[in-house]
């Protein structure tokens, strides 16, 4: 990506996020590397940590973000737990994450905290069949950052 490329991406980023609290980064699916997508905005605008959610389309990964970010914005975020309120599609757990285990992946966040004093979540969704990563059979292709 070239500096102008560069420049106006980030000019995006910063727009969203005075508009609408926060914005989405969605990095695409290429060989030997799975898709993620991330929010920029929620802790500093809403007070709960970032979302991070892998091995998504575009589309579903911003629907789960998004949802999060209006479902418990200003709220406690509820760690460990199947939630059935993110998506009519599949219930999801959301874990804690910690900023350094997703260095090279949320740089738009990184950039907005530059004292790297903010919260990450990772949002986590079941395979086709249901079962979620620390279930017998789990077969979906899924990185997990946090615990």
């Amino acid at each position: 990506m070239n500096d102008e490329k560069i420049r106006l991406y980030f000019e995006n980023v910063d727009n969203n996020i005075e508009k609408n609290g926060f914005h989405v980064t969605y990095v695409t699916e290429s060989i030997d590397f799975t898709p993620f997508g991330y929010s920029t905005g929620l802790y500093k605008n809403f007070g709960i940590p970032e979302a991070f959610v892998s091995g998504l389309p575009n589309g579903l990964t911003n629907t789960l973000i998004t949802n999060y970010a209006h479902t418990f914005k200003n709220q406690r975020v509820p760690l460990n737990k199947k939630l059935n309120n993110l998506t009519d599609r599949f219930p999801v757990y959301i874990i804690a994450v910690k900023n350094d285990a997703l260095n090279e992946k949320i740089l738009s966040s990184f950039r907005l905290y530059e004292d790297n004093d903010f919260e990450s979540i990772q949002i986590i969704f079941p395979d086709l069949a249901g079962k979620f990563p620390e279930e017998i059979g789990y077969d979906y292709d899924q990185e997990i950052f946090g615990h």
